[in-house]
């Protein structure tokens, strides 16, 4: 199957007839029933063709009504799935699950949330990829043209810890009912690590997640790419101890993202990269309004969050999208 450019790399499940037709089982949906047009070569792509491509990605039939509904989200012209592989940015499709089906699929938001050792992580994510790839021909060296890619390439699937956090979840925060099952889709690259063991209020622990904000993807940016914050429990706790909700987070927060472009001109400093002079003197936010998204998920021990950069935002680039999972 690698000879014949089906993996992404790493070897694959056979998918025999048995195993198809009992992935099948895992979802109430036709098999002949078109899922989405599956970029970049806009090929109707059926239930059945993602059922096959979960087997080779090593799924259990109970997590293909999630794989379907991130393909419906990431098929969507908002979140853009062609420029996102036509890109040289490395970035791809970064999966957050809500609601009751991510712990009755057994999925991981505790240690190791954004790495190894979860199959349903593993396997839906990279179920995912493997359909644009086999199904819509997004592969590396063909419209996929990333500069150095990322995990998310290769398949980035969580869930939030919302039994452990005080707030609502990101899915609420988009419009849905706690107990409605949903996956979110966010073009992203890798995760990289904030730190800060030192904080104990609410207050200096923002100044440094603000900090940290600032340069995502690049200091001298502001508005145009949007970010994933993964807020850790034992740095989750000093909000929970000061009575902190979502909303009160995110004011405080967005009072310490405001940039003054000025400082960050093409020139300023002596580097050419930046905005162009006609911004200056202005007092901007880092992100646009909406483009923070935050979920709670990590192991119990470590003073440690991530920052998940964004791609372009916007009509040119790719939105942030959720769809209701259906089993």
């Amino acid at each position: 199957m690698y000879d014949r450019g089906w993996s992404d790399g790493l070897p694959l499940v056979p998918p025999t007839r048995e195993r198809v037709l009992r992935m099948l089982e895992g979802t109430s949906r036709a098999g002949d029933e078109i899922v989405a047009l599956m970029p970049p070569n806009l090929v109707e792509c059926t239930v059945e063709k993602v059922a096959v491509n979960s087997v080779m990605a090593g799924c259990r039939p109970e997590y293909l009504p999630v794989v379907l509904a991130a393909l419906e989200a990431v098929c969507t012209d908002e979140f853009n799935m062609h420029g996102i592989l036509a890109t040289t940015m490395g970035v791809g499709p970064v999966l957050v699950v809500n609601g009751p089906i991510a712990t009755e699929i057994g999925m991981n938001s505790g240690v190791n949330v954004l790495g190894h050792g979860n199959r349903a992580n593993a396997t839906i994510g990279r179920a995912v990829q493997l359909v644009v790839r086999n199904v819509g021909g997004g592969a590396p060296g063909g419209i996929d043209r990333a500069t150095h890619g990322s995990m998310s390439k290769l398949g980035f699937c969580f869930t939030e810890d919302e039994a452990g956090s005080p707030w609502t979840t990101l899915a609420e925060d988009r419009g849905f009912d706690r107990c409605v099952d949903v996956v979110t889709a966010f073009c992203g690259e890798g995760p990289r690590i904030l730190v800060d063991q030192k904080s104990r209020s609410a207050e200096s622990l923002t100044r440094m997640l603000a900090e940290c904000l600032i340069a995502t993807v690049s200091p001298r940016t502001v508005m145009g790419m949007d970010a994933l914050l993964v807020l850790s429990p034992e740095h989750m706790a000093r909000f929970r101890d000061a009575g902190w909700d979502r909303a009160r987070f995110m004011n405080e927060l967005g009072k310490l993202l405001m940039v003054e472009t000025d400082t960050i001109l093409a020139g300023a400093g002596g580097i050419d990269e930046g905005l162009p002079e006609g911004l200056g003197g202005l007092t901007l936010p880092k992100f646009r309004p909406g483009g923070l998204l935050v979920v709670h998920a990590g192991g119990p021990a470590g003073l440690f969050s991530a920052i998940i950069g964004g791609w372009v935002n916007g009509p040119t680039g790719s939105e942030p999208t959720s769809r209701e999972i259906i089993r």
